[in-house]
């Protein structure tokens, strides 16, 4: 039985094109009084439960993809309106925020690690990590996998617990990621067991940070966002399963835990793009042509199932479809 999930957005300009379509504005920091973000002087509020604070070096363009990309995560189906309310409520309750620094180590991240206190932040984006015109690939733009990692850390393990706590033993996604690794390894091994499919070897990251990275990388493969050779091969040593395919058939309780609709997790590679469609039905032009489909790289191809793919029409309007089998 097969499954079209289909979401219509308006672009002025197609999808090939370089400027991304962004409907936020970036407006001056509202928090300098506050010794950790006192450094920041761009911010942009995400759907008014996720903040973007980014260094005065920060290119609007990347800042403007960071703050798409998190509106893309939260509101999958970019109806204007975050996914998971829960979610949303939990992120507020926490004060989430991506903070974009320049360079590792420099005087603005220093600050912010010296003076913040809080809860709501699980990563951080570097100017050299965000490419607008790549998103989310694998070497390129680290914006979705950082922002990834911040929503589910400060979000799904608080909010859903008996599936994606973290620590040992406590959770479905436990359960699963011991699977994955061939065991529960509480550090990585010198030499993971020969059934393991997800072999992490960086030995400063403690169980905890393991299971975020598998949570990272089990949705992205279904996302069809490595689904290519180039990054299948890069990323073999640590993750195997690179495409929704293979998730399913090497990772069966990972793949029916991130496709639980009960958990609301995002399905659709986020793209850059975002800019709520508010055009009513009636108004969609029902005689549009078809020029070509895209994969998420902007490469023409065929319609194929598991992957995310964009239907471009000679009106400009592009459809984000995904036709799971």
């Amino acid at each position: 039985m097969k499954k079209l999930l289909s979401l219509l957005i308006i672009f002025p300009l197609l999808v090939s094109a370089q400027q991304n379509t962004v409907c936020f504005t970036i407006d001056p920091n509202p928090n300098t009084n506050d010794p950790a973000l006192a450094p920041f002087t761009k911010y942009v509020d995400v759907l008014g439960c996720f903040s973007i604070y980014a260094e005065n070096t920060i290119s609007d363009a990347k800042v403007l993809h960071a703050a798409a990309v998190a509106a893309e995560l939260l509101d999958n189906n970019e109806d204007g309106i975050v996914d998971d309310p829960l979610i949303e409520a939990q992120l507020i309750s926490e004060s989430a925020l991506m903070p974009i620094f320049f360079q590792d180590g420099n005087a603005a991240m220093n600050t912010f690690g010296n003076n913040y206190n809080g809860n709501g932040v699980s990563a951080v984006l570097y100017n050299d990590e965000i490419d607008p015109t790549q998103t989310g690939h694998w070497g390129d733009d680290a914006s979705v996998e950082e922002i990834m990692h911040t929503i589910n850390h400060v979000g799904h393990t608080n909010v859903y617990p008996s599936a994606f706590s973290m620590g040992p033993n406590s959770s479905l996604m436990s359960t699963a990621m011991d699977a994955a690794r061939g065991g529960q390894l509480l550090s990585p091994p010198w030499i993971y067991p020969s059934s393991a499919w997800y072999h992490y070897d960086d030995y400063t990251c403690d169980y905890e940070c393991m299971i975020i990275e598998y949570m990272y990388w089990a949705i992205v493969s279904y996302m069809g966002i490595l689904n290519d050779s180039q990054t299948a091969a890069g990323i073999a040593n640590e993750w195997e399963p690179y495409n929704a395919t293979l998730l399913q058939s090497m990772d069966v309780l990972m793949y029916a835990l991130i496709t639980d609709p009960a958990y609301k997790l995002p399905l659709l590679a986020p793209d850059g793009n975002y800019c709520p469609n508010t055009t009513s039905i009636s108004e969609i032009n029902t005689n549009k042509k078809l020029l070509k489909i895209t994969d998420i790289f902007g490469r023409t191809t065929k319609t194929t199932n598991n992957n995310p793919l964009f239907y471009i029409y000679d009106d400009g309007s592009v459809e984000k479809k995904i036709l799971l089998e």
